[in-house]
């Protein structure tokens, strides 16, 4: 067992879902309602989340080849994604579109923004991508799976740890480790063009 890919797997995913990240905007999101209503809310966006990213999973590879795209290509143009998103991060622009997001009055925020496209993204639908076409064999694929569902486990979570974690981390807190996550992000997205470019024999493997 290749332990090293599952850590990758699992930073990778943590990194572009951010539960941390998204602990704050639940809150924002679900504020005046209940908490069996916030309990409701996050449960419906985490199942939504888990069917997007396990259909994009099992499916992502087959209709790319539908369309003519090889793996190293959408591995290079993933990085390229995954690279500006982790840009927003480091300088808070993702972070502004989710407090503008948050302001926005919704009466149930479960399907838009929550899971779609704060939990499942185009960079978690991506990540989810590169990472199955990079397994080696069902089982590694299935281990991504499992991954993906222990990094919901963890924002699952943080949603039911959102009031008290903004009361510990605090505004400044919440944008020191949003600034971590995001250069971690930018070193994944960089490893995924390179994977790309050695698969399309561009660079030496």
């Amino acid at each position: 067992m290749d332990m090293t890919f599952y850590i990758s797997a699992f930073v990778a995913l943590f990194v572009i879902i951010d539960p941390i990240g998204l602990a704050p905007v639940f809150l924002a999101l679900t504020q005046g309602h209940s908490d069996a209503e916030r309990r409701a809310i996050g449960r419906r966006s985490l199942l939504l989340a888990l069917a997007l990213l396990t259909v994009f999973g099992l499916l992502g590879e087959a209709v790319l080849n539908f369309i003519g795209i090889s793996m190293p290509a959408f591995r290079i143009a993933g990085g390229i994604l995954l690279f500006l998103t982790a840009l927003d991060m480091l300088f808070e622009r993702r972070t502004a579109r989710r407090d503008h997001q948050a302001e926005e009055e919704r009466p149930d925020p479960s399907v838009f923004p929550l899971a779609i496209p704060l939990l499942s993204g185009p960079g978690a639908i991506t990540t989810m991508i590169l990472l199955v076409g990079q397994s080696d064999g069902a089982v590694q694929a299935g281990g991504v799976f499992v991954v993906m569902a222990l990094v919901l486990a963890v924002v699952a979570f943080m949603f039911r740890m959102a009031g008290p974690l903004e009361r510990l981390l605090g505004r400044t807190g919440t944008v020191v480790a949003t600034r971590l996550l995001g250069m971690l992000l930018a070193a994944l997205s960089v490893q995924f063009v390179l994977d790309g470019l050695r698969g399309a024999a561009l660079l030496p493997a």
